[in-house]
């Protein structure tokens, strides 16, 4: 091995971690500190307006205030900007708190039209179509978006995998399509191990945090991996709008990429046997995944995504009734929102994730989303079938349906 060029996996346990060994210690210490202390009056004015414009922490400069900058959330986001191959990294409360950052950024750049490629997570279509940042958006495929960009355009976004049904799209093709406008993509499916988004052309990575980077369904996060420039806007948007990380979270964010290439890959050999296994099942209609046979007709496997993932979308021959009664049927895999964990989850997207997203786009009424994660296969297995055989059997005719969502604002 080359010490200058580790692997990925050496990197994932080793990134961020510079520093340690000089200071005594092992792993990351966590620092709690909501304040810093200032040396001079001067020095310490000079700082809080390096790190409120976005500026990075100088050298004997003090940290000023934790919602200015943090050592942990720091190590976390080079941590994470090194496996992303990027510049830098940006972490935020939320992965809808960074993508808020990503627009308002925009915003007040003088570029507030969007061009988003469905299907994306519900979260963010909703706060897209809602345009309650300021946003407008044009909804295109992914040879429309160069007839979609406008003088205005100020991010094109797109997610691949897709949430919930898994499409792909060929980011190097979505890239030139953009003509110079920022593209982000939305790589929480894939993570850094399957997929590296910035190596194809594009500016911005996104990760909703809580999934496969923590991993254990304990820690909510995001964070967005770009180059300098977009790092110091963002980092001016989370200083002036508190959208900050908790020390906590960073410790635990940073902890979970070190097992990250091995959760991932693991996740994804038993999502792989899985999705073979039902797939002729008379049951479905139609599995979801990107590693059978007919499900990535560009090729991306293997050029630009190293595998899978371990998502698998299923849509069940029966409908809604079908998929409600597949979904409170598993008993091993958690009728539970989110992804990504070291369990395995089940949920019906139409009714929760993407209920507010609007008519044609929402997912089918009979696609249910299955997250992989580290039982045995045969488990896994069995707790399917027996909720495929529930699912033939649906008579659910007096269930509520997966009803249009209303936005009370």
């Amino acid at each position: 091995m080359d010490k200058r060029h580790p692997r990925f996996d050496t990197r994932a346990v080793h990134a961020g971690m510079a520093g340690l060994r000089e200071n005594g210690t092992h792993v990351p210490p966590i620092d709690f500190s909501t304040t810093y202390p200032l040396p001079d009056v001067g020095s310490g004015g000079l700082a809080y307006e390096e790190l409120a414009t976005g500026q990075s922490l100088g050298p004997g400069r003090s940290a000023v205030y934790q919602r200015l900058w943090q050592p942990g959330v720091a190590r976390f986001e080079d941590a994470l900007a090194d496996l992303e191959s990027t510049e830098g990294a940006v972490a935020f409360a939320s992965g809808m708190a960074a993508l808020t950052a990503c627009l308002i950024a925009s915003v007040t750049a003088g570029k507030p039209h969007v061009v988003a490629v469905r299907p994306l997570y519900g979260g963010s279509d909703h706060v897209l179509e809602s345009g309650l940042l300021g946003t407008t958006v044009t909804w295109a495929s992914a040879d429309g978006i160069a007839a979609a960009v406008r003088p205005d355009t100020g991010l094109v976004i797109v997610e691949t995998p897709a949430n919930p049904t898994l499409e792909l799209l060929d980011l190097a093709e979505v890239v030139a399509a953009a003509g110079g406008v920022p593209v982000l993509v939305d790589n929480t499916f894939a993570t850094p191990v399957l997929q590296q988004p910035a190596r194809h052309g594009a500016t911005l990575v996104l990760h909703s945090a809580t999934k496969y980077l923590g991993g254990h369904g304990d820690v909510m996060g995001g964070v967005v991996a770009t180059d300098q420039q977009w790092v110091e806007r963002l980092r001016r948007v989370r200083a002036l709008t508190g959208g900050l990380l908790h020390p906590m979270a960073a410790y635990l964010l940073h902890r979970g990429l070190r097992t990250l290439p091995l959760r991932v890959r693991a996740q994804q050999a038993t999502a792989q046997v899985l999705a073979e296994r039902i797939s002729a099942h008379h049951a479905v209609a139609r599995v979801f995944y990107p590693g059978l046979p007919g499900q990535d007709p560009q090729g991306l496997l293997g050029r630009q995504l190293e595998g899978p993932g371990s998502i698998i979308a299923v849509e069940l021959a029966g409908g809604y009734d079908a998929a409600a009664r597949f979904t409170e049927s598993c008993e091993l895999i958690e009728h539970a929102v989110s992804l990504g964990g070291i369990d395995s989850l089940v949920q019906h997207p139409a009714s929760l994730t993407h209920r507010p997203v609007a008519g044609p786009a929402k997912p089918g009424a009979g696609v249910v989303r299955l997250s992989i994660g580290l039982e045995h296969i045969d488990d896994l297995t069995d707790d399917v079938m027996v909720a495929l055989a529930a699912a033939e059997t649906a008579t659910l005719t007096d269930a509520a349906t997966a009803a249009p969502f209303v936005d009370a604002r």
